[in-house]
């Protein structure tokens, strides 16, 4: 950009000179101008080509204004330029750029020189300047022409060309090409090509040559190049091994990576440096293995002199080989053998190395019971290293065994053993250890085991704990308790297992028998209910077998008697009518119930009706202390003012035989109950005369009977009595909270609930009764106008009792008692609810009776058994002249109340 910046400025002068000489005034100013003059090419910068000078005229007193100056040349060119050398003296010199060439360039320049004084006076001339041709040196084309060259030649390469060499004559002239020094294995052509006159060795022949091409041209004048040869090494030789050794010997059980051996070799294309071989194993070996680079064999895998093949052919062949690439090339093997020698690396072992051997305790000292060596061996080869002994017989009883001898290993006893004996200690097992150990070093060694176990021999008879045994049982015992044990032994040891077996009087094969005794525990059981009532006592042989020897023991088994009965009344079932307007105290129909109980005292029996006397208008008389008792109308009926609306009823009565218990004992004795179930209808009053119609009584009696065969009846009972049992406990707890939160107040009565379900072993009744104590206080006396005996009476209750207890009373109700029970066959428990008592009403025409069960018979009494004293009370409106039981008009008793 420069460049044509400068030429555009020098083309604007140019034309403004010549404008100005157009225009101006043109003198003769240049002496020597125009001319013509030479100059050689390839002139240096600064080469003086023409000379010339300025004259001025005398009018320019300053000289000139614009000094020579090459406005144009033809054709256009740099390479001129004007200098000064002074007093008006200047010179035309070369530029060197671009320097002059005769054959490139033209052969003739027109420089037109313009001045200008300071008169402005011009003058423009012309120097034409002739290049003159020069000779000169030739030169080298390509590489060589700016840098060494690098030939390579690989050994082994036949002659050839290897190289051409370029070079060019600016005159176009012949050149030749020869190179130095002579005595060396190429040749340059007159073409320039370079060639090799031999076939190189790279270990024999020189590896690098300088050759100096020079080319000259027809007038000599010549230029000098210098090119390397270089000989390349190439793999041509195979490498062969240094090692002459070819065996080795090394121990067995070597460790991986212990040293064999170190194979070395070369290669004679690397003599002059170290050698770049690569070995490996060829044979298929798997104990060894070798480094490539270093030939380093080494140990790799385990090597058992004991085992085959080396076991037989303790020598190992291994075939190496070294190679001069990693990838094939030149190569040499050799064959190398290794001696596995062998050590002393195992112990003797015992196949099996645990041995279990019997003996009876009656063996005799001296028997044999093992040979150990027939078990046990050392697999080392060399016999030095397989032989070993067996020492230290150890162990608990070792003392009772020995053995022959260190090298024969033969076991024996050296005394018997008795089991039983105490320094044996019981001991069956002995435990014995061996150890067989090798004779030569490092001594390795095994331990073997040995179990002796003793038989025991069964010398003893077993012995009972008690010649005889004798237990005691509640007849209620359920079905499958143990009723006790029975234990023996023997002396053997160890102990002998007992089994045990009811030989008389039980036994244990079917189920009749109403005994069984476990096998190995001794517990004797029961499989049937006892009855004290059948059968008081029961003996029993029972026998102890230890499998071959026998011993026997009698068993003596007492039955107590429990109230497992239940009380029995006829009839159990009664149907009547009465009329509405039957007396009060009268006996009804004349019924009596009559009780038996096979294991209570008939004074036992307590009366009460449990469920359907409503509105209390019945009762029994006497209500305890008898078997005998009568039903009696405790109050008359009130159908006109609405209190009675049943026409009839159904009473179920309960019988316990708890009477003559106290209230302690009831809450710890067994209690049964009967029941009664009895069927009353009333008459209203009729319009004509009522025929009197005889009662008729319908009496139901059911038994269950049982059969041996019938295994399903005690199944049933026992099954449907524990359903039932536990319906009526929880329907007890329910009854027990209500009479807790409706407890009557202080100086009434208290309330126990009695429930008893025993185990039913044949048809009987059961009764849960419940009675309400009433602890009266007598606070008035009165007398009767009737008999004129004084009674006692309770103001507030109007309870009453005769002042004196010597004369018989008639049967008046007194208390009143209700009653739930079961039906005739069953067996279950039965709720009874204690009633309470009302208090006495003062708008009812006639009070309702106060009515309590008793406890039991009162210390103030003096009534013989079968008997109880029963009080009215007596309505105001009655003539007071009436006797206590004196009956009242229309059949109705009004008892007199107190005054």
């Amino acid at each position: 950009m420069k460049d044509r910046v400068v030429k555009m400025m020098k083309s604007m002068l140019l034309l403004l000179i010549l404008l100005g000489v157009v225009s101006g005034r043109r003198t003769q100013l240049f002496k020597g101008l125009p001319a013509t003059c030479t100059v050689e090419e390839n002139a240096a910068a600064g080469v003086s080509v023409y000379t010339f000078n300025v004259t001025v005229s005398p009018m320019s007193s300053e000289g000139v204004e614009i000094l020579p100056t090459i406005v144009n040349s033809n054709p256009l060119t740099e390479a001129f330029d004007i200098e000064t050398k002074g007093n008006l003296e200047y010179r035309v010199v070369t530029t060197g750029n671009p320097v002059l060439d005769y054959e490139t360039m033209p052969k003739s320049f027109d420089l037109q020189i313009f001045i200008e004084d300071t008169s402005g006076r011009t003058d423009l001339n012309t120097l034409t300047v002739r290049l003159i041709d020069k000779n000169e040196r030739p030169v080298f084309r390509g590489n060589i022409a700016i840098q060494t060259v690098m030939i390579y030649v690989l050994e082994g390469t036949p002659p050839e060309r290897i190289y051409q060499v370029n070079a060019t004559d600016p005159e176009n002239a012949e050149l030749k090409y020869s190179l130095l020094p002579a005595p060396v294995p190429f040749l340059v052509l007159e073409s320039g090509d370079i060639f090799s006159t031999k076939e190189f060795d790279y270990e024999k022949d020189q590896r690098c040559y300088f050759l100096n091409i020079t080319v000259t041209d027809p007038d000599g004048l010549d230029s000098t190049k210098t090119v390397n040869i270089n000989i390349i090494n190439i793999d041509d030789e195979t490498p062969y091994f240094t090692t002459k050794q070819r065996i080795y010997r090394i121990p067995e059980e070597q460790s991986p990576g212990t040293f064999v051996a170190n194979l070395t070799a070369k290669d004679p294309d690397d003599e002059d440096s170290p050698s770049r071989l690569f070995y490996s194993i060829q044979s298929s070996d798997r104990y060894f293995s070798i480094n490539p680079s270093t030939g380093v064999l080494q140990v790799t895998g385990r090597i058992d002199r004991d085992a085959l093949p080396l076991r037989l052919h303790p020598n190992i062949s291994v075939i190496v080989r070294v190679e001069d690439s990693p990838t094939g090339g030149h190569a040499s093997e050799m064959e190398i053998t290794i001696i596995i020698d062998d050590i002393n690396d195992n112990p003797p072992e015992c196949d099996p190395s645990t041995f279990r051997k019997e003996a009876d305790e009656s063996t005799i000292a001296g028997t044999f019971l093992l040979d150990l060596r027939n078990y046990c061996k050392d697999i080392d080869v060399d016999p030095s290293n397989n032989q070993f002994n067996f020492t230290g017989l150890s162990g608990f009883g070792s003392n009772n065994f020995a053995l022959e001898s260190a090298v024969s290993g033969r076991l024996v006893m050296t005394e018997s053993i008795d089991l039983e004996h105490p320094a044996n200690l019981g001991v069956e097992v002995y435990s014995l250890t061996v150890r067989v150990q090798d004779i030569a070093c490092p001594s390795y060694s095994n331990i073997i085991y040995i179990y002796i176990r003793i038989k025991p021999v069964n010398e003893f008879f077993p012995v009972f704990g008690n010649l005889s045994y004798e237990f005691s049982v509640p007849e209620i015992t359920k079905v499958g308790s143990s009723i006790g044990k029975v234990n023996a032994r023997d002396k053997d040891w160890p102990p002998s297992v007992i089994t045990y077996s009811i030989v008389a009087g039980g036994g244990t094969r079917g189920y009749t028998n109403i005994f069984w005794i476990s096998p190995t525990k001794g517990d004797v059981k029961i499989l049937a209910r006892l009855d004290y009532e059948t059968t008081q006592k029961h003996i029993l042989t029972v026998q102890a077998s230890d499998q071959e020897k026998t011993a026997t023991a009698s068993v003596t088994v007492n039955v107590l008697e429990v109230n497992d009965e239940e009380p029995v009344c006829s009839p159990n079932f009664y149907s009547f009518q009465i009329p509405v307007s039957l007396a009060v105290g009268t006996n009804i129909n004349g019924f009596r119930i009559e009780c038996k109980d096979r294991d209570s005292d008939p004074r036992s029996f307590r009366y009460f009706i449990n469920e359907g006397n409503v509105n209390n208008h019945f009762t029994f008389s006497p209500s305890a202390g008898s078997n005998v008792s009568r039903l009696i109308l405790a109050s008359r009926f009130n159908y006109d003012s609405g209190l009675d609306t049943n026409w009839v009823y159904r009473l179920r009565v309960h019988i316990t035989d708890d009477n003559l218990l106290s209230t302690r004992d009831k809450s710890a004795h067994l209690i049964k109950t009967g029941t009664v179930t009895l069927s009353i209808r009333v008459i209203p009053n009729p319009t004509t005369a009522i025929t009197t119609t005889p009662g008729f009584t319908v009496v139901t009696k059911r038994g269950n009977l049982y059969s041996d065969s019938a295994w399903y009846v005690p199944f049933v009972i026992t099954f449907g009595s524990l359903l039932l049992l536990g319906l009526l406990g929880y329907l007890g707890f329910l009854l027990t909270t209500w009479v807790r939160t409706h407890r009557p107040p202080a100086g009434r009565a208290d309330s126990t609930l009695l429930i008893n379900a025993p185990e039913k072993k044949k048809p009987k009744k059961e009764v849960v009764v419940t009675m309400t104590k009433l602890n009266t206080v007598f606070d008035g006396e009165a007398r009767d106008p009737v008999t004129g005996k004084m009674y006692e009476f309770n103001t507030l209750s109007g309870a009453r009792r005769w002042k004196k207890s010597n004369e018989l009373l008639q049967p008046v109700p007194a208390v009143q008692v209700t009653s739930n029970v079961t039906d005739d066959g069953g067996q279950g428990t039965d709720r009874a609810e204690a009633t309470s008592k009302k208090e006495p009403s003062r708008k009812m025409k006639e009070p309702t009776a106060q009515t309590k069960p008793a406890a039991k018979l009162s210390a103030e009494r003096s009534e013989t058994p079968g008997q109880d004293q029963l009080r009215l009370q007596k309505p105001k409106e009655e003539p007071e002249d009436r006797g206590l039981f004196s009956p009242a008009p229309q059949g109705r008793y009004q008892p007199p109340l107190p005054k």
